[in-house]
């Protein structure tokens, strides 16, 4: 597929000296309750594209998001932050505009000249972005291409939001000559190679909280990986669905058929926890304290996977040959919790060390190895997009990845 997308070194070629480029960016990065940037993840994923094409000397417009707001404009998920942070990679500043699509936009879209750079204001704080109506979010694309015309290009370098049918992610390359960024045709390029020329054996590793949330990559998957390892809160349905006590662990009950039907289905593929480590309560200071999966007491939580099933789980991962990895087996930012995903992350990027091909695929998994200390380098490749790259695997279509594989608007 990425080989037949339009992509940057073709907009490059053409040529963008002194020329309007849009990006779509992905800057939804997580701050604290000061406004902090907790993980710059995916900032720093974003330069390679910006730089690329302010080098050039485009007159670059990022539009991203930040968060969900949800009425209009919310001076909490400004991107300001995100602003400073662009502007400390990037080594250049990084004007940010005080709306969307608005008066400022336009003005300061208008005055860039050679190699400037524009931040959009969170384009979430215009309702057209998420809007349902195709009416209603063409008129926003028209704006966001008005900033960047005549002339212009757009390039989608956002991967986190791909599978969104969006505004700034969509509707805008309907108007705009399209092209794939640098990060979004790497992604779609490792996860063509995870659906279609996996080396095996091939494990999976799936965490985070709801089955729900990952029941379409487990049953997509199922077929094809040699193995799926079970951890996070997700792993209590499956628990509850064996006819076993999961205390007041996180629980779908609505799930409970569903993960038996799995669990009957895949019997040979799927590998759940062994042991537990429990708490009276949600809370980082509660006592931790390891039971075996089948002896979970009433009254107790679980918050993360146990020391032996962190030690199977790893021989597993040790005989891969492709490792995908998506979601924490624990709750990691609680340090007495945060073994369970240290020691998998350990075994994935040990699994990279013996010349395994291997995924993180994004999200909290992506925040977990940076938070834990582990070293990016130790994985082949780590996604930015947990809900695209689950989409992608599943085999649904990604709106924003569908559109840039359309003839080009004349």
């Amino acid at each position: 597929m990425t080989s037949s997308l339009p992509n940057l070194d073709g907009l490059l070629a053409e040529g963008v000296s002194g020329r309007g480029v849009l990006v779509r960016s992905d800057l939804n990065v997580p701050l604290d309750d000061g406004g902090e940037i907790t993980d710059p993840g995916r900032i720093t994923a974003s330069v390679p594209t910006l730089k690329a094409l302010l080098d050039a000397g485009a007159k670059v417009v990022v539009a991203a998001h930040l968060g969900r707001p949800k009425n209009g404009a919310d001076p909490k998920l400004s991107l300001a932050p995100v602003a400073a942070a662009l502007g400390e990679r990037l080594g250049r500043h990084v004007q940010l505009a005080g709306d969307v699509v608005g008066s400022d936009a336009l003005a300061r879209a208008e005055g860039l000249t050679e190699g400037d750079i524009l931040l959009l204001e969170n384009v979430r704080f215009d309702p057209r972005e998420t809007s349902k109506d195709d009416g209603e979010r063409l008129a926003l694309a028209g704006q966001l291409a008005e900033l960047v015309s005549p002339g212009g290009a757009f390039v989608s370098d956002g991967f986190g939001v791909v599978h969104r049918k969006q505004a700034s992610v969509y509707d805008v390359a309907t108007l705009l000559p399209h092209y794939a960024g640098t990060l979004v045709a790497k992604e779609i390029e490792v996860l063509e190679k995870l659906t279609s020329s996996t080396t095996r054996p091939y494990a999976v590793v799936l965490g985070g909280s709801k089955v729900s949330d990952k029941l379409g990559v487990i049953e997509s998957l199922a077929t094809k990986a040699d193995s799926i390892v079970i951890g996070g809160g997700m792993c209590f349905t499956f628990l509850a669905a064996h006819g076993l006590s999961v205390g007041t662990s996180l629980l779908e009950t609505e799930m409970i058929d569903t993960c038996r039907r799995l669990s009957e289905t895949y019997a040979d593929v799927l590998r759940l926890p062994v042991d537990i480590v429990v708490a009276e309560k949600f809370a980082a200071d509660s006592p931790p304290e390891t039971v075996a999966a089948d002896r979970i007491p009433e009254g107790k939580m679980g918050l993360d996977i146990g020391p032996e099933s962190v030690r199977r789980f790893a021989a597993l991962l040790s005989n891969a040959e492709t490792v995908f990895w998506n979601g924490p087996m624990g709750v990691f930012e609680f340090p007495a919790f945060a073994a369970g995903t240290k020691g998998v992350a350990e075994a994935v990027a040990a699994a990279t060390g013996k010349g395994a091909f291997t995924v993180v695929g994004g999200g909290d998994s992506a925040a977990a190895v940076r938070a834990l200390g582990i070293a990016e380098a130790d994985f082949s490749h780590i996604s930015t997009g947990g809900g695209a790259s689950l989409e992608y695997l599943e085999g649904k279509t990604l709106p924003g990845i569908e559109v840039l594989g359309r003839p080009q608007p004349s």
